[in-house]
């Protein structure tokens, strides 16, 4: 692995598309199969555009639920994925979480969290994060539509805090991003990204913002994809 690669990952959140493991707004009304294939077309998708912007700028993690580990392993390394994991239980924060403990133990210095369905996702979109975090941003948000964020990003730059250890402050401050600061962030909700913001903001973290996206929850939201 290049240097660059070895400091930088980006991490997509997938489901694995079985039927009936899928999203069960878009089960209700297309059905247990079709909505499986429209996960798996997303996913293939969110992929191939991550695999233009990591060649040989950053580590591509596929961090995966609903299968076990050896079938997790296939289905990454058929998708192009660098490596594989699983998530774990415990709510979307939990799981975010989980990404940035592994990242910070790992030496990562630029991390970037995506979902894996986004029918609007450009490989100008992830270059954007990468960069505002290669100039020293500790925090990237993409914002969505649904007033939740469909990228999260933080980088760990030398530290500007006389006795700091580089990043620290970042480091500390990255589970309340995830817990709220004051109150817990209302996930699912339309204020994810409000309530993520505040609690960076009480944290003493600028962010970022990259383009606002749409993701796909609902078959209404099916009608900007096709």
């Amino acid at each position: 692995m290049s240097p660059a690669r070895s400091r930088s990952r980006l991490v997509i959140l997938a489901r694995w598309p079985a039927p009936g493991r899928c999203k069960r707004r878009l089960a209700a009304v297309l059905g247990d199969g079709r909505a499986a294939a429209v996960q798996a077309h997303l996913t293939a998708h969110v992929l191939a555009t991550a695999r233009q912007v990591c060649a040989g700028r950053a580590e591509l993690l596929l961090a995966t639920s609903g299968l076990g580990p050896a079938a997790a392993a296939r289905w990454g390394r058929g998708l192009g994925a660098d490596r594989v994991t699983l998530q774990g239980e415990g709510s979307l924060g939990l799981r975010l979480q989980r990404q940035v403990v592994r990242a910070r133990r790992e030496g990562i210095r630029q991390l970037v969290l995506i979902g894996s369905d986004l029918p609007e996702l450009a490989a100008a979109d992830l270059e954007e994060a990468f960069c505002a975090l290669e100039g020293g941003s500790p925090l990237v948000l993409g914002p969505a539509s649904d007033g939740g964020y469909w990228l999260l990003g933080l980088g760990w730059p030398g530290s500007h805090r006389q006795g700091e250890a580089p990043g620290q402050r970042v480091a500390l401050s990255a589970p309340r991003l995830f817990a709220g600061s004051g109150a817990a962030i209302a996930w699912g909700s339309a204020r994810v990204a409000e309530q993520t913001l505040a609690a960076a903001a009480r944290e003493g973290l600028s962010a970022t913002l990259v383009a606002q996206r749409s993701d796909l929850d609902r078959p209404a939201d099916l009608r900007r994809w096709r």
